[in-house]
């Protein structure tokens, strides 16, 4: 009896597809406007208009990108250079007032107290300096990606201006796209075309000086 209740829900099922196909067949035959277009459209384009970028290939061949990179470590490099310097100053300033402390090196306490509170100012006002430089970095490296990704965003908008890709995916360390046929990934065109940019705009700033 169980098995009889199936056979007649499946016919019904099957019933129910039927009326559903029958009546998409209706409106389509009708001239739906909506369904329509969606159906041209899909005929029109036999596969789905999407590109990918790999963006780690891009900023490693990309020569603004590498350019700003570049700026931004000297920076780094400087500030820490320069943050070294006054921390090794600091300790050598410290190492001689524990020996000054162990030999009786102070005409009094007071002395030796006033000292060791100059000393912690100035430990203090370097970690204040070390936390202001990582802050200062952060932001030029926020600065950095903004310029890059507006540069991208601007070209790829003029390249898309004749609508044949209607999704471009950012495809970073391979995460993002596991399989896509040839043609897909426009890294390489578009690696080309912004590098041959940036050489016209460094030669027209080498004319203008």
């Amino acid at each position: 009896m169980k098995k009889n209740r199936q056979v007649v829900n499946f016919t019904l099922l099957l019933g129910l597809a039927s009326m559903i196909f029958a009546s998409c067949q209706t409106e389509k035959s009708s001239g739906d406007p909506t369904l329509k277009s969606t159906t041209d459209a899909l005929s029109e384009n036999s596969t789905f208009p999407v590109a990918y970028i790999d963006t780690d290939s891009l900023l490693r061949q990309y020569e603004l990108a590498l350019h700003l990179q570049e700026e931004l470590l000297k920076k780094e490099e400087k500030s820490r250079t320069d943050f070294n310097e006054q921390a090794k100053k600091l300790q050598s300033q410290m190492g001689e007032f524990q020996r000054k402390v162990q030999n009786n090196g102070f005409l009094n306490r007071e002395r030796a107290e006033q000292e060791q509170r100059n000393l912690m100012a100035r430990d203090q006002e370097l970690q204040n300096l070390n936390a202001k430089l990582s802050q200062e970095l952060m932001g030029e490296q926020e600065i950095l990606n903004r310029q890059l990704r507006d540069t991208l965003s601007n070209y790829l908008a003029e390249l898309n201006a004749d609508g044949r890709y209607k999704l471009i995916l950012s495809n970073t360390m391979g995460d993002n796209v596991l399989y896509s046929i040839p043609g897909v990934n426009i890294t390489q065109q578009v690696t080309d075309a912004l590098n041959k940019r940036y050489e016209i705009s460094k030669n027209k700033k080498a004319t203008s000086k």
